[in-house]
C-alpha cells in the first residue's frame, strides 16, 4: 500500500506504526500473530484464556487452499515435518467414498498435488507456536468486555487486567466474547452457536490394529491408510491417517433429522465420553468393515457439533472477529481451519503494509470483511449441505448414487481452487480511495 497523501503515517501511542491485539490462541490466532510478528514496526499481543496453548480434537484435514495459505504464511516447512499425505499410488485422493452396508466403492474426490493433507491438531498448533517470538503470548487472559472510541480499543479480562490497542482481532472461537461487541445482542439479537442435529463419535486407532481388524473381515487393508468415507442414511464415517500414519483418525457421524430445529437436552455437554456399545448401537445394519473400524475405538468421545448462523458483519470500526468467532462451520468439508488460515494470511498482508496505520486501519478492516464475508458464508452453507449429501439427504440427490458420485467429484472445486492472494489484491483495490494500493 502507498498513500496518495504526503502526510506521514500517524504512529501509535505505543511507539509502533500499529498496535494489534489478538484474542484467542488457536490455530488461526497464532498463525496471524506469527505472520504479523515478522513486521518490526507492529506491536503484537496475543491473549489466550487457557494457561498454555492447547487444541481440542484429534485430526484435522486440509484441502489445497488451506495448504496454500500455510505456505503463504511462511509455515510450510514446519507443517511438512508433521503432515500426513495419502500414500502412493493414491497421492491425489482426498477421500474414497463407499456405501454404508457393504463398503462398495462409489467414487473418489481428487485433489491433485495435495490429496488428503492432514495433521493432529495439537501437533500443528505446536508447530506454529514454535515460530512465535517470545513476549507476544499472554495466558490466563479470558476476555470479559471490549470498548472502543475513535482513538483505540480497550479490552478487559476476567483476571482484572486491561489492555489498550489500536485494533483488536477476535480469533476466540465459536463461543467468542468479542462477537458481542461487534454484534451487540440488544441491537442484533443473539448469534449463539446452534446444534446442527449431528453427534460425532471420535477416536484415534493404531494403524496396525485397524489394518488387522479390516483383514479379519476380508476388507482391503489399504482402507486403513487411504482416506475413506462410508456413506449411509443419516450417518457417515470417515477415516484418515495422522501422526506419520501411526494412527488413524476415526469420526462417526449420526444426525437427527426428525425435526427442523433439533435441540440438545438442557444441560447436555458438548463433549462426553460414551461406551463403545452405545456407539455401535447407533450403526445397526452397517457393513462388517465399518463396524470393525468402530470396534477399534475402545473409549470414544461424542461431540455435539455446533455451528454459527451467517453473521451480517464481522467488523465494527476497530474491532474484527474472524475464524470460528465469525464463521464457525461443520467439519464436513474439512474447511473450518482452512478458512481461518486464509483469514490469517489476508490480514497479515493488509496489516503488515507500511501504509496501514492507526488512522486508516478501520478502512483496512472493512476491506478485509468485504473480500472475505461471502466466501466464508458460502463455506458455512456448503459444509452443512455436504453433511446432507453424505447422509443421502442432499437436495436433488437423495439416495441416487449416480448423482451422488457426480456431486462428490466436483463439489469441492470452488473451495480448493481459491487463491487468497486474490483476496489481498481485491482488498487493495477497494482501498483505492484515500489510499492508492499497489500490489
Amino acid at each position: 500500500m502507498q498513500a496518495r497523501s504526503t502526510t506521514p503515517s500517524t504512529p501509535s501511542p505505543h511507539g509502533k506504526r500499529l498496535s494489534i491485539g489478538i484474542v484467542g490462541g488457536g490455530i488461526g490466532g497464532v498463525a496471524l500473530a506469527v505472520g504479523l510478528s515478522r513486521t518490526r514496526d507492529l506491536e503484537i499481543n496475543l491473549f489466550e484464556a487457557a494457561e498454555r496453548f492447547s487444541e481440542i480434537g484429534a485430526g484435522v484435514s486440509f484441502g489445497p487452499n488451506a495448504v496454500r495459505a500455510i505456505s503463504l504464511l511462511g509455515l510450510e516447512k514446519a507443517y511438512r515435518r508433521i503432515a500426513d499425505a495419502s500414500p502412493a499410488p493414491y497421492e491425489d485422493v482426498w477421500f474414497e467414498w463407499r456405501r454404508w452396508h457393504d463398503e462398495a466403492y462409489l467414487t473418489a474426490s481428487l485433489a491433485p498435488g495435495c490429496g488428503q493433507s492432514s495433521v493432529h491438531r495439537a501437533d500443528f498448533l505446536g508447530a506454529i507456536v514454535s515460530q512465535l517470538p517470545e513476549g507476544i503470548a499472554h495466558f490466563g487472559k479470558r476476555c470479559r468486555s471490549v470498548e472502543q472510541d475513535a482513538e483505540g480499543v480497550s479490552v478487559s479480562f476476567e483476571d482484572g487486567s486491561d489492555f489498550c490497542c489500536d485494533i483488536l482481532i477476535g480469533f476466540d472461537g465459536i463461543k467468542s466474547s468479542v462477537r458481542e461487541h461487534v454484534l451487540p445482542s440488544v441491537e442484533y439479537g443473539a448469534f449463539d452457536p446452534r446444534w446442527s442435529g449431528t453427534l460425532a463419535y471420535r477416536g484415534l486407532v493404531p494403524t496396525e490394529r485397524l489394518r488387522q481388524a479390516l483383514g479379519k473381515v476380508g476388507a482391503d487393508e489399504k482402507m486403513a491408510t487411504v482416506p475413506q468415507m462410508y456413506l449411509g442414511p443419516d450417518r457417515h464415517i470417515l477415516t484418515f491417517p495422522v501422526k506419520q500414519a501411526t494412527l488413524v483418525n476415526v469420526v462417526a457421524f449420526v444426525t437427527d433429522r426428525s425435526t427442523p430445529n433439533p435441540q440438545l437436552p438442557a444441560g447436555a455437554p458438548w463433549v462426553e465420553e460414551v461406551s463403545q456399545e452405545e456407539m455401535l448401537d447407533d450403526f445397526p445394519g452397517w457393513g462388517s468393515a465399518s463396524r470393525a473400524i468402530l470396534a477399534c475405538i475402545d473409549r470414544p468421545t461424542r461431540w455435539a457439533l455446533h455451528e454459527l448462523p451467517e453473521l451480517p458483519r464481522y467488523v465494527r470500526d476497530r474491532v474484527l472477529i474472524t475464524g470460528d468467532a465469525a464463521h464457525a462451520m461443520l467439519p464436513h468439508q474439512g474447511a473450518g481451519a482452512g478458512q481461518a488460515l486464509e483469514d490469517a494470511y489476508v490480514l497479515t498482508e493488509l496489516l503488515s503494509d507500511p501504509a496501514c496505520d492507526r488512522v486508516n486501519a478501520v478502512e483496512v478492516l472493512a476491506a478485509f470483511e468485504g473480500v472475505r464475508h461471502a466466501r466464508t458464508c458460502r463455506a458455512q452453507a456448503t459444509s452443512h449441505e455436504a453433511g446432507n449429501v453424505y447422509e443421502y439427504c442432499g437436495t436433488g440427490i437423495g439416495t441416487n448414487e449416480v448423482h451422488l458420485a457426480t456431486n462428490l467429484k466436483q463439489r469441492f472445486d470452488w473451495l480448493w481452487n481459491h487463491d487468497p492472494q486474490g483476496d489481498v489484491a481485491l482488498a487493495r483495490q477497494r482501498l483505492g480511495g484515500e489510499m492508492s494500493i499497489n500490489a
